[in-house]
């Protein structure tokens, strides 16, 4: 069952009397645990996606399923509820509070949906020990690492899981050896059957996905499906390195 469809979705940008289509027509389909990552130059159109397809924005034409439910027309509330419960976001920027350590980090969205302490502890020290921080759990973010940081950022969608994660250059802020693992770990979610649609600029990192999508103008102009569907995280590797050359 596909995890995300869009039909025919426009999305309008108005600014006194210019206006700006930053989506076209968009069409796509992503289906349950596939890892697509997204390219295209700046202002194609890349964060505009991410933003309507993480239910942060409107959009004025078109119908979008999530999950097998029409979320096209949802009151705000209705958005809120339904990406509180189905979608995770990874960013450039890693946003965590910097007063609050690892745990209270992680902790943060789960209360929100006012879960008893206990799971929220349980899923808090899950998510924490998938990213490898279980020995940092009491410290600031001043006192990580940016790959570490980013591993907590992580660990913070993880809490929630998500269905959807929607990752926005989760390794743009980070030097090449800490965007792998980063990738890594991205790849290890994916493989337990989270649907994984990435942003990035960066060709390595966008061969590493089952499909390669690339929007110009607000349009899907080319894709490329690298890899069959699904792969273990060893054949994706031997994979990349083959498209990398």
């Amino acid at each position: 069952m596909p995890m995300l469809k869009l039909d025919n979705v426009s999305k309008i940008y108005r600014t006194g009397l210019v206006e700006t289509r930053a989506l076209r027509d968009f069409s796509l389909t992503v289906d349950e645990g596939e890892f697509v990552t997204i390219t295209g130059p700046s202002g194609s159109g890349k964060t505009t996606f991410l933003n309507v397809s993480g239910l942060l924005d409107a959009f004025e034409q078109g119908k979008y399923w999530l999950d097998g439910m029409d979320v096209s027309r949802l009151s705000d509330r209705e958005m809120s509820r339904v990406r509180n419960e189905k979608i995770g976001f990874i960013f450039q920027g890693f946003n965590l509070l910097p007063d609050l350590d690892v745990f209270d980090n992680v902790d943060v969205p789960l209360r929100y949906r006012r879960l008893p302490a206990k799971e929220r502890k349980a899923r808090i020290e899950k998510a924490i020990a998938m990213v490898g921080l279980s020995s940092r759990l009491r410290h600031l973010p001043s006192q990580l690492s940016g790959g570490q940081q980013q591993r907590v950022a992580i660990a913070r969608v993880l809490a929630g899981d998500p269905k959807l994660i929607l990752a926005d250059e989760p390794t743009g802020n980070l030097d090449s050896a800490m965007a792998r693992e980063i990738m890594e770990i991205l790849e290890q979610v994916n493989e337990a059957r989270t649907t994984i649609i990435m942003v990035t600029h960066n060709p390595e990192h966008a061969a590493r996905a089952h499909r390669q999508l690339h929007i110009a103008d607000g349009r899907l102009v080319d894709f490329e499906r690298i890899t069959p569907f699904p792969l273990n995280r060893v054949e994706r590797e031997i994979s990349s390195r083959q498209v990398a050359g």
